[in-house]
């Protein structure tokens, strides 16, 4: 078997990217052997923590640790570079770019730009970012066809859990109708805790501790990461052409004690549900706390774990559940990526 190189790019070293590049570690003998690639990763930028770049492969066990021990890279290791995303993604060497950057919910920027110029350069392009598929997906997936390069985006919702792979590998020429689901887990931890009597502000200090809640959590509790989810989802999915503002957005803040305690007397229970519809061929988006049955799927949902359910013309009701998702999961999504530009390569 003649062997292949294919050489990545990753913006961004955060947790997700270190869970990825262990996969790609634990994995790389076995892609040589099944699938004649080997993969490198020649470039790591990160906004606060240094560099990387080197065209014959970074050692990445040595990159993970350096982050994990030191809090950044070595500035004195011969790999250390100075340089932004933007000045690797449009000088750098690299066959597929893989954006991790942190997520801009408002603008989906920095993270579109490095993928259109990825793009542009004729290269593949991977995000675990969302901001980019909630607002520039129509824009980018034109924009692969037409520079003839793939682009995926699998763990940009529910983590690794195959949503898109499903879509396109095994439901093809199904029209999906309806979207509904459970997409972030913080509403759900704190929906569920306030149920058991709990005072917000101790819910949230204890979130925090246990790594449920981040530290603004106003983007989770306002809906606003549920808003950039869903429409990622329904752009992808229904080819909705909508960004998180245009999502009918309610958020928990207002749900107080009494609100669920009204529930639990009619039988139910509150979930914020994401949804999205036709109306008149036009999909709607919304983002609501919603009364659901006690004993009910949806009802049955806990803590970090999330739930879609898909409404197709040819396949009827599917639902997905994801269980207490860790970042092996996260990592895995992006390597599943990899894997399928491999294989149409």
């Amino acid at each position: 078997m003649i062997m292949k190189t294919l050489k990545l790019g990753l913006l961004g070293f955060g947790n997700a990217a270190r869970a990825f590049s262990k996969i790609l570690e634990e994995k790389k003998k076995e892609i040589m052997e099944s699938m004649g690639f080997d993969i490198i990763v020649t470039g790591i930028t990160t906004g606060s923590r240094g560099n990387l770049y080197n065209l014959d492969g970074i050692d990445l066990k040595k990159a993970c640790s350096e982050i994990e021990q030191k809090g950044c890279f070595d500035s004195s290791g011969a790999d250390y570079r100075s340089m932004t995303s933007m000045e690797f993604v449009e000088t750098g060497e690299y066959d597929v770019i893989i954006e991790m950057t942190p997520l801009e919910i408002f603008t989906g920027q920095p993270a579109a730009d490095h993928l259109r110029k990825a793009m542009e350069r004729k290269k593949h392009a991977i995000t675990a970012n969302k901001g980019p598929i909630a607002w520039y997906y129509h824009d980018l997936k034109k924009l692969s066809e037409k520079m003839n390069v793939q682009f995926y985006y699998e763990t940009t919702v529910m983590d690794g859990t195959p949503l898109f792979n499903l879509k396109d590998e095994t439901l093809q020429l199904c029209k999906v109708i309806e979207v509904n689901g459970i997409l972030n887990t913080t509403t759900n931890y704190v929906l569920e805790e306030l149920a058991k009597g709990k005072d917000y502000e101790d819910i949230i200090a204890e979130g925090k501790k246990k790594g449920f809640v981040e530290a603004n959590p106003a983007m989770d509790i306002e809906g606003w990461d549920a808003a950039a989810k869903v429409t990622a989802l329904l752009n992808v999915l229904m080819d909705a052409g909508i960004t998180p503002m245009d999502v009918d957005r309610t958020g928990i803040e207002q749900i107080t004690m009494v609100d669920i305690r009204e529930a639990e007397v009619q039988g139910k229970v509150i979930k914020l549900l994401c949804k999205g519809t036709l109306d008149n061929g036009k999909v709607m988006a919304a983002v609501t706390p919603t009364l659901v049955e006690q004993g009910s799927l949806l009802a049955a949902i806990e803590g970090t774990s999330s739930v879609i359910q898909i409404t197709t013309d040819l396949m009827g009701k599917l639902t997905i559940i994801e269980h207490d998702p860790d970042l092996l999961q996260t990592g895995y999504g992006i390597f599943s990526d990899v894997l399928r530009i491999i294989r149409n390569h």
